[in-house]
């Protein structure tokens, strides 16, 4: 009896694993596309509305400042309606924010991109747990996956959506309106795949007690400027190589590259942290090829621009990788990886918020990328600072207990 009770128990949990890392891939798949596809766009969309570059300053701002507002809200979604449930309404909202960005006027495409900042925003907050409870001794390497999902499915969309726009006759509403295509498929397959699954009871939580923590308060501050890099690239990478000489086609080709290349660099991350315990070795090296990459782009000779964007890619993807990677090492158990993860992603997107409206304030008003790469290399400065305390290995408390070592 004992052995058909370990064996069903066993088949469960190999089933549990499967469905969570269908959804995983799934919604990951769905996250990055409605971020990545506006930048290739973003001068169509400017001279077909007739807005000024502080416009489409505040349109690449808006979704992030959307994914710090309601990563708040999600760990209690979490503990009300469970992982996937959770991720499944985030991929309903996803759907409805994609389509109403195809109607294509101001208001229109303000309202489905904080539409689409809140689903995402939940999400991101979700998964990690969600990593966690299943996944608790290979965290790097399921986060590896989720991370070279994301950023493959930015990849495709930031390299597609121009030429979609010109076979279908349509600049950029026709494109943007599309991604709720993939939405929807992921929508129908996670629905079967988490079809019966149980709602594990809430349990009690203090997520106050991360907010007293200074582990915690560096791994935000780390989050978010790593953020605020990988928004600065997402909203103004393309222009920063047009205005460097490439075609609009090109640079939205390169921001898809970079994006795809960020895939290598978030699979480094398992076999990195597996042979470093401490983490902060990496934290240096990679902010070293930050500053290289962006220098690159905006300094360096342009025979040299698309190795620029291949480093910048390697380091992002890695970066990324890596700060998702640390919520789950950095914490006990599931229920404090989540609040981790919304404190470390709300704080740190509405940090991070900050910084593509910068670049495009800064670009306004001196016409020029000298400025914009100051703020740039400052933030990637203090992401080397804050990643010091943060790569350390230690945990921050769990929601009922106290740091402790890795």
């Amino acid at each position: 009896m004992d052995t058909g009770v370990r064996e069903e128990s066993s088949r469960t949990q190999r089933v549990t694993a499967i469905v969570t890392v269908v959804v995983v891939v799934l919604v990951a798949l769905a996250l990055r596309p409605p971020f990545t596809a506006v930048a290739p766009l973003l001068e169509r969309i400017q001279n077909d509305l007739g807005v000024s570059g502080a416009f489409s300053g505040v349109l690449t701002t808006l979704p992030v400042v959307c994914l710090g507002a309601f990563a708040f809200i999600a760990p209690r979604l979490r503990q009300r309606f469970g992982d996937e449930r959770v991720l499944l309404g985030c991929l309903v909202v996803l759907l409805i924010g994609n389509s109403l960005r195809a109607f294509g006027d101001i208001w229109t495409l303000l309202a489905g991109t904080v539409v689409v900042g809140a689903g995402i925003a939940v999400a991101n907050v979700a998964v990690p747990g969600l990593i966690k409870r299943d996944f608790p001794h290979t965290v790097p390497v399921v986060t590896a996956v989720y991370t070279m999902c994301l950023t493959l499915g930015g990849a495709i969309a930031a390299a597609a959506v121009v030429p979609i726009g010109h076979a279908l006759g349509s600049e950029w509403r026709a494109p943007l309106g599309l991604l709720a295509v993939p939405v929807l498929v992921a929508l129908v397959i996670s629905l079967v795949a988490v079809r019966g699954s149980a709602v594990a009871a809430p349990k009690p939580v203090s997520p106050g007690i991360l907010w007293r923590s200074p582990l915690a308060w560096h791994l935000t501050l780390f989050m978010g400027l790593q953020s605020s890099l990988a928004y600065i690239v997402f909203g103004w990478l393309p222009t920063m190589l047009q205005s460097r000489g490439m075609s609009p086609e090109l640079a939205g080709l390169a921001l898809g590259v970079q994006a795809a290349i960020q895939a290598a660099g978030s699979m480094s991350i398992p076999v990195l942290c597996r042979r470093l315990h401490d983490q902060r070795p990496i934290i240096v090296v990679l902010s070293l090829m930050l500053m290289t990459g962006f220098g690159g782009i905006l300094l360096g000779p342009t025979a040299l621009l698309w190795p620029a964007v291949a480093v910048l890619g390697l380091a992002q993807g890695a970066a990324f990788g890596l700060a998702l990677t640390l919520l789950g090492l950095r914490s006990p158990d599931s229920d404090s990886t989540t609040a981790l993860s919304g404190m470390a992603q709300g704080g740190g997107y509405l940090i991070a918020a900050a910084g593509p409206l910068l670049i495009g304030l800064l670009h306004d008003a001196t016409d020029a990328w000298t400025l914009p790469l100051v703020l740039i290399l400052a933030c990637s400065a203090g992401w080397l600072a804050f990643g010091l305390s943060a790569g350390r290995p230690v945990q921050v408390p769990s929601v009922i207990g106290r740091e402790t070592p890795n």
